[in-house]
Formats: C-alpha cells, sequence, structure tokens
C-alpha cells in the first residue's frame, strides 16, 4: 500500500458534483472545511434550534456531530484512559470468550504486526481486547460495538480489514462507510499507516470527485468512502460486486443516523450484501436509534458497550457567583482570577459575540487567551487547543464546540459565564457535566464557577444542584479574604 495520501479541496468534492477527475496520489496535510454561517442578512444571531444532522444551532453556533468526531480524532495523540468496564453480550452464550492483552496472542501476519507496533500502540486498549478476537474470528462474527474517540477502535477495524483481505484476488472483499468525506481519509490515513508493510494489499476511497472509469472492476481490495458514493459505485456504475464482498464496517454509526440520507443509503448497501458478509457496526452512543438501526444491518451481533460509572463531581468544588450585568460578570471574574493559583482556565458563553468581546476585555487585562467558535474551520480549532494544551495560552473562551472529549490536564478552572439551557430554557444538565469535567481531570482538584445575573439564572443553578445531588456555593466576589478561603 502506498505511504502517499491525497490532494483535493473538500469544497470542490463535497459541494459540487464537477467531473473533474481528481489526483488522489499527492499528500496534503490539511483538509479545508466549508462553513454555514447562520445569522440574518445583517449578520446577526438567530435563535438556536436543532439541525437535521443531529446538531444543535445555538445563537449561531453549530455543534456538528461528524464535524465534533473529526475534532476529536484530530486532537486525540494518545488513546483515552477509559475507567469505564466493558461489557459483553454474546449472540450464542455457549461459545467461549476470550480476550487478548498482546497483539501477538492474536497471530496476526508479521507485516500487519510491525505496522501495529510503528504507529505505536504497545498492546491493546479495552475494547481491543475484547472485539479484536470477535473481529478476526473464524467463522466470521458480527460485531456491534460502542466506543468513544481516542478508545482505538479505528485501529480495531483497520487491523480487521487488513487481516481479512486476500490480496490475491484482485476484487474488492471490503467495504467501510463513514457519515463525511473527512472521516473517511481519517479512516483511510489510519489503514495506509498500519498497512504500510503490507504493499501487496490496495485502498480506494468512495468519495464525490474521485471519479472512476465506468463498467471497469475495481482491483482495490479495500473501500473506504461515503455512503451515497459507495452505493453509486455498488449500484450504479456497477465498480464493486456486493456479492464478493466479505467484511462491512459501518463507523460512526450514531452521527450516520442523525445525518439525513446516509441512514436509508446505508441500509440500501447493506441489502446489497450476502447474508454471510461478516458486519461490523461501530458508534460512540448505544440510544435507541442506534440499536433500532443496528437490528436492521447487524443480524445475530455479539454486542460490547461500555458500563457506565455513575458520574462523580467529588473532585471539583462548585460556586456561583450572583452578578447585574455582563461587566459585572467581568469584574466577578477578574478578582476570581486574582485569587486562584490557575494553572489554566476555561470559560464559556452563550454565543460567539459576547465569546469574542470576553476575550477581547481579557486580553486588556493581559491575560493569554485564546478563542474558540464554531465559525472556525475544525482544523483551526484543532490547531487552538494544540495551542492550549502546550500552554501557550493560558485562558480558552469558547462555546459549546469546546464543551465534550477534549482533555487538558491542566485546567484548574471552569467559569460558566452563561448557564448552559435546553430549548425549553431548562437547566441542561449534560452539557453542565461536560463543561465543568473539563477540570478536576485525572483526580485532581478543580474549581467550577457559575456566573448568576437573573432569578432564571438562579432557578438554573437550583436544577442543577437536584439533578446531580451537589451543593452549589454562593460566593462573594467582592470578599476577597472570604473567597480565598473558600477557594483554598
Amino acid at each position: 500500500m502506498s505511504g502517499d495520501s491525497w490532494s483535493v479541496a473538500v469544497e470542490i468534492q463535497e459541494a459540487t458534483k464537477s467531473a473533474t477527475q481528481f489526483d488522489f496520489s499527492k499528500k496534503v496535510d490539511k483538509v479545508p472545511f466549508i462553513r454555514r454561517k447562520i445569522g440574518d442578512i445583517n449578520g446577526n444571531i438567530v435563535p438556536g434550534k436543532r439541525t437535521e444532522n443531529g446538531g444543535w444551532v445555538e445563537d449561531g453556533e453549530k455543534v456538528d456531530l461528524a464535524e465534533q468526531s473529526l475534532l476529536n480524532k484530530l486532537i486525540r495523540r494518545s488513546l483515552v484512559k477509559n475507567r469505564n468496564q466493558v461489557e459483553v453480550l454474546q449472540a450464542d452464550p455457549t461459545s467461549p470468550l476470550y480476550s487478548v492483552k498482546t497483539f501477538e496472542e492474536l497471530r496476526l501476519k508479521p507485516e500487519l504486526l510491525q505496522g501495529v507496533y510503528n504507529m505505536g500502540f504497545n498492546r491493546p486498549s479495552r475494547i481491543q481486547e475484547n472485539a479484536l478476537p470477535m473481529m478476526l474470528a473464524r467463522p466470521p462474527q458480527n460485531l456491534i460495538a460502542q466506543s468513544q474517540s481516542g478508545t482505538g477502535k479505528t485501529a480495531a477495524f483497520s487491523l480487521a480489514l487488513l487481516s481479512h483481505v486476500n490480496p490475491a484476488n484482485k476484487w474488492t472483499q471490503c467495504l467501510c462507510i463513514s457519515p463525511t468525506y473527512e472521516l473517511a481519509l481519517q479512516i483511510g490515513q489510519v489503514i495506509e499507516q498500519m498497512g504500510k508493510f503490507c504493499p501487496e494489499v490496495k485502498l480506494a476511497y468512495a468519495v464525490r470527485g474521485n471519479r472512476m472509469e465506468r463498467g471497469i472492476k475495481l482491483h482495490e481490495h479495500i473501500v473506504i468512502g461515503t455512503p451515497g458514493t459507495v452505493l453509486d459505485w455498488c449500484t450504479k456504475y456497477k465498480l464493486i460486486d456486493p456479492k464478493k464482498i466479505t467484511m462491512f464496517v459501518l463507523d460512526e454509526a450514531d452521527v450516520m443516523i442523525a445525518t439525513q440520507g446516509h441512514r436509508d443509503q446505508s441500509i440500501r448497501i447493506h441489502r446489497e450484501l450476502t447474508k454471510d458478509c461478516q458486519m461490523l457496526l461501530f458508534s460512540a452512543t448505544f440510544e435507541d436509534s442506534v440499536l433500532r438501526f443496528a437490528e436492521k444491518v447487524v443480524p445475530d451481533p455479539n454486542i460490547i458497550k461500555l458500563k457506565r460509572e455513575e458520574e462523580t463531581l467529588d473532585t471539583i468544588k462548585q460556586f456561583y457567583v450572583l452578578c447585574k450585568d455582563k461587566d459585572d460578570k467581568f469584574t466577578a471574574l477578574c478578582n476570581l482570577y486574582g485569587s486562584l493559583t490557575i494553572a489554566q482556565a476555561m470559560i464559556f458563553c452563550h454565543t460567539r459575540k459576547l465569546s469574542a468581546w470576553l476575550a477581547a476585555q481579557l486580553n486588556e487585562e493581559g491575560h493569554q487567551v485564546a478563542l474558540l467558535t464554531g465559525e472556525m474551520t475544525v482544523e483551526q480549532r484543532a490547531a487552538v487547543i494544540e495551542r492550549f494544551r502546550n500552554g501557550k495560552e493560558k485562558v480558552l473562551v469558547t462555546t459549546n464546540v469546546c464543551s465534550r472529549g477534549i482533555d487538558v490536564e491542566q485546567v484548574s478552572l471552569v467559569v460558566n459565564f452563561d448557564l448552559p439551557v435546553d430549548l425549553d430554557g431548562n437547566a441542561d444538565n449534560e452539557t453542565y457535566l461536560h463543561r465543568i469535567g473539563r477540570t478536576g481531570r485525572f483526580g485532581r482538584r478543580g474549581f467550577a464557577v457559575n456566573m448568576v445575573d437573573s432569578k432564571h439564572s438562579m432557578d438554573i443553578i437550583n436544577q442543577i444542584e437536584m439533578h446531580f445531588n451537589r451543593k452549589i456555593t454562593k460566593l462573594d466576589a467582592y470578599n476577597l479574604e472570604a473567597m480565598e478561603k473558600l477557594l483554598s
């Protein structure tokens, strides 16, 4: 497999149906994104609402599930340390259940084992320990696996795909579909790296813009792409014989379901496959919609899911501060910052406009501030987070685009400049937990401070207290001596 990657502008790839032939042989480090800005004709912010692809538009901020998944992939530099236990439900309870602690136990081809170690994997992650024996089993076993970004699931099914291929057969044997062009390329990069020492295994990308000659059967063994293009290659252009596909991987199932059209396209692809084709489905969540979808796509599956540990806030001290308006909030924030020994801080605002205002005010006060909003491309956001992680900036001002899945060990203070609320104006407890969970990481002590500027805000605090059964202590930001005692 070639070590080279590809070069193409995503604006052309995903926004047009150009007949241009693209060259996928050139390497490019970054893939640009199209941003759809939300606002009226004067650029004013419009109210929040749920989007068709499962994202959330909150005053101009779009939290897109597929983009969030890609962002997590870009910023993960090592596997997440997940304390959750893995629960395994077997399709055949009488079948022996076993896991592996080393990659050698999988009896991989030497070239594949070399590729695994070359990528820096020393031992299987928790999800890999249980999933890989099932994915590599003979006869094949179907699998549904719950796994968050950063737990090694892409590497796991990439290893399964590469192990499954018979290079002597010059036709497509494995299909992998992902909800977006960019996520498909991310998977391809992993397969290319892992298959570095298997040059006989060929890979093709079924993404819009990669036009193929009609009537010619593909010789590439593995095809990765988005549902619409993969479906066209199988049914319209006849580039792939679906009856010869023996392994089918559906990644980011929860995102796929939330994206209009992808669900039906995925089911149509599945219908073209034989009943003996091995099905592997991965999802970050195990909601009812995911399970209903999985039942249509994966017959008699083994299921691996994470046991939910009770969310703990024991390492995070929670406070609220009464304020009159945004200027009063800013004064309280400055007093707070002067009273704490803070490694790094994250401040969450409700709108992009307020985030920009607050970042400018903090800059004027001499703080090193980074700003993160939804109008940035995913890669710009990843670069900002990387700078913050490396300590280039001590304060990160952001909206909800940064509330999930980002671990920065040095964060000791999280400030809710605006409290998170749902569509009905009630406390958004899940977002609150994600936000303040940015501090107190890995058992360290952290502080969460909530700015309250109205009776409604106080009601939100009361709702949060009741939901988590945790007391949120009042903090007088103008009594520095009392504040220092509380925060000590």
